[in-house]
């Protein structure tokens, strides 16, 4: 399981033309699900996600968590971050979950997040979305559990 994680200043997912998600300070993760991934590795890369120092302190250096800062989380699925692109001209998806196992492991994501407090808007799972942020920094890490 893969997370591509953005400190973002605002951020929100558009499906239809309708806003599904959005937020203000905090993190935009994307969320890619691989076929050996289960319950227990979205738990543990959720809670890395909330507990990662990412966010300035006052003295500038990156030592705060999304608690920390009381921001939220806006997380989206996309399972192209699952894609194999070491060799050729187009990705291979072989190791992609199918949306049957993906789906349920993007929820659990998601309620632990919530379990440990912290605010969470989501993208419309395989859906179509347009995805808008202010990237602060930049800053973005890939986080992964194995």
């Amino acid at each position: 399981m893969k997370a591509l994680i953005q400190r973002v200043s605002e951020a929100g997912v558009v499906v239809d033309e309708q806003t599904v998600g959005a937020i203000d300070q905090g993190l935009l993760v994307l969320l890619g699900v691989e076929k050996a991934d289960d319950e227990s590795k979205a738990r543990r890369l959720a809670e890395r996600v909330a507990n990662y120092r990412m966010f300035s302190d006052a003295e500038g250096k990156m030592n705060l968590d999304v608690g920390d800062i009381d921001g939220s989380v806006l997380v989206v699925s996309q399972f192209t971050l699952a894609a194999d692109t070491r060799k050729g001209r187009r990705p291979s998806f072989s190791s992609a979950a199918e949306p049957a196992l993906a789906e349920p492991l993007y929820e659990v994501f998601c309620q632990r997040l919530t379990e440990l407090g912290i605010p969470v808007a989501r993208g419309q799972f395989a859906a179509d979305m347009k995805v808008h942020l202010v990237n602060d920094g930049p800053v973005t890490f890939e986080l992964n559990v194995s």
